[in-house]
């Protein structure tokens, strides 16, 4: 019986190895014959000399892919395992450069996820991108990455982040403090993600300049966005008359990202999503570019995409058995310029 030990360096381990070595103990039961073992940051194979080198160009690919999307996933060693198998392309196939940037403490931010790399892929060929998927698969924080790349590029002067403010459940008004005090909570993810990003004292310096400005919805109206990587996140609970104003801002030598997920409107009931409209409209606008984030990309706690996946099906068996159509027509699928077919010209 032969032994080998491989290492891993400058790896999270959870993010790895999965939760309670999940993903190693998946790639044991392929192989029955030989016996894996991890400890620390250390992975033991024993076994026959042909199934040991399978097993460590399996892991060789798994940490590759890590370096490049900080994560792997059980999908991720099913394809490695068999590349036969018809999943989901999870091989990773960068076309941008990996780092997007270094955050605050020097960890590296780059995208977790092939549908990641493809958004990011977008944004660098197109000027209005539109990222489309559930809670949890990183639309906000790889835009705002987006963001502050360009802007230490020099690619543009200015950022401007903007969401919705609509209630979900919760009274605005009741809310203690003034206006900035009652707002602030719905942009909080905004805060948190440039926190990771800048330095404190720098981030304080382009607040107070007016180089990042991060506000709601309605204080766009009126300007003209030049010069500038702008965002809107949580546009499905926009009204059709307020996304159309906020494509209308957009100036020379701008950028434009629309965030959103169809799963997650807040809008009053006969209230219609203007996202879910300027999908429909904008689907055949060249130069527009539609990229879909799956359950799959889930970046948070496994279970998530598990309470995504659950909530679908639900969701979907509802409208089948009462025969409402209310959304179908407008569900992105194949009949919106997706960054694939707006690439090769289909």
């Amino acid at each position: 019986m032969v032994e080998k030990v491989i290492t891993l360096e400058n790896i999270s381990l959870i993010d790895f190895l999965g939760i309670e070595n999940q993903n190693i103990k998946q790639l044991a039961a392929a192989f029955p014959s030989s016996k894996i073992i991890s400890r620390g940051n250390e992975i033991k194979i024993q076994g026959k000399t042909p199934e040991i080198t399978k097993i460590n160009e399996i892991l060789s690919s798994l940490i590759e892919h890590y370096h490049k999307f900080g994560k792997i996933t059980h999908t991720n060693v099913d394809k490695y395992i068999s590349p036969d198998l018809d999943a989901p392309d999870e091989i990773p196939h960068p076309t941008a450069q990996d780092v997007l940037l270094y955050g605050s403490k020097g960890g590296v931010i780059k995208a977790k996820s092939p549908n990641q790399q493809r958004l990011v892929d977008a944004v660098d060929k197109n000027d209005l991108v539109f990222a489309l998927g559930p809670a949890g698969t990183g639309k906000t924080y790889i835009s705002v990455a987006l963001a502050v790349r360009a802007l230490k590029n020099k690619e543009v002067k200015k950022i401007i982040i903007s969401r919705p403010v609509v209630e979900a459940g919760e009274n605005l008004g009741f809310l203690p403090g003034d206006m900035k005090d009652k707002v602030d909570p719905y942009l909080r993810p905004i805060y948190d993600a440039l926190e990771d990003m800048i330095p404190v004292e720098k981030l304080k310096y382009y607040y107070e300049n007016k180089i990042i400005e991060i506000a709601p919805l309605a204080y766009m109206r009126g300007r003209t966005l030049n010069n500038a990587f702008v965002l809107l996140d949580e546009a499905q609970n926009t009204t059709p008359m307020q996304i159309k104003m906020f494509l209308t801002r957009m100036g020379p030598n701008s950028k434009v990202m629309i965030n959103g997920d169809r799963s997650q409107i807040d809008l009053p009931t006969k209230q219609k999503s203007g996202l879910i409209e300027a999908i429909h409209i904008l689907r055949d606008v060249k130069g527009i570019v539609m990229v879909e984030l799956k359950p799959e990309d889930v970046v948070r706690h496994r279970l998530v995409r598990e309470i995504i996946e659950a909530y679908t099906k639900a969701e979907e068996s509802a409208l089948s058995s009462n025969g409402n159509q209310r959304e179908k027509d407008y569900r992105p699928r194949n009949s919106y310029r997706t960054a694939e077919s707006a690439n090769t010209g289909e």
